[in-house]
């Protein structure tokens, strides 16, 4: 499992070499960070650059350390090209996201891998809905679908009450697109772990109905 391919070596090599720059020039991460501002000027190379900036080493670590653990299941399922499109797709999706979500607010940015990491997270739940994982505080592992579910139903509760200084926009795109590109590589999917699917799919749901109420 820990045997990393290329292709998560250089996704995890280029994090760490642009967010490094950006670390230490003022300028260049300021230019691409994700911006409302920005992208509605036009610069929407902002979308994809941002999710390779970081604000400091922990926040660079964590995402990568995630990225560790979660890249060779869906290598291991879709081979290098589709995990790369997963992995983009997500980084993508999740910038879209918080684009809908503060469309409003031009002074909002972000930066991060955390919703292409995330939507590789989610690609690795689905392929392998009975995988179990662990958290700080809960003593036994978890089915993987149940942490998926609680998370983004994390953030939604986060998106409604802007809880901290995190993208939870950006990391339910991210999700969502892992979930939607996943299920367009692998349809049977449907039939084959279709309760994984609904359950998986409620939270999207609840997301989007709170905001076509208003609600969020």
């Amino acid at each position: 499992m820990y045997n990393l391919h290329m292709a998560t070596i250089a996704i995890i090599a280029a994090n760490v070499l642009v967010s490094l720059r950006g670390f230490n020039d003022t300028t260049f991460f300021e230019r691409y960070k994700f911006s409302i501002g920005g992208v509605k000027a036009g610069q929407r190379e902002r979308t994809v650059t941002s999710g390779f900036l970081h604000v400091d080493i922990s926040h660079l670590f964590f995402n990568m350390f995630t990225l560790y653990f979660f890249a060779n299941t869906v290598i291991g399922w879709f081979g290098a090209f589709k995990f790369l499109i997963v992995y983009f797709a997500s980084l993508l999706g999740g910038s879209l996201l918080a684009l809908f979500f503060h469309k409003d607010e031009p002074f909002y940015s972000a930066v991060g891998a955390s919703g292409a990491v995330t939507g590789v997270l989610y690609a690795a739940i689905l392929l392998n809905p009975n995988m179990q994982l662990g958290i700080m505080f809960i003593p036994i592992p978890l089915p993987a679908y149940v942490l998926g579910i609680a998370y983004l139903l994390y953030s939604i509760y986060g998106m409604k009450s802007r809880l901290g200084n995190i993208g939870h926009s950006a990391h339910f795109g991210g999700a969502i697109a892992g979930y939607a590109v996943t299920l367009l590589f692998k349809p049977e999917l449907l039939v084959t772990e279709t309760l994984i699917v609904i359950l998986l799919a409620i939270p999207i749901v609840i997301l989007f109905a709170l905001e076509k109420t208003g609600k969020i």
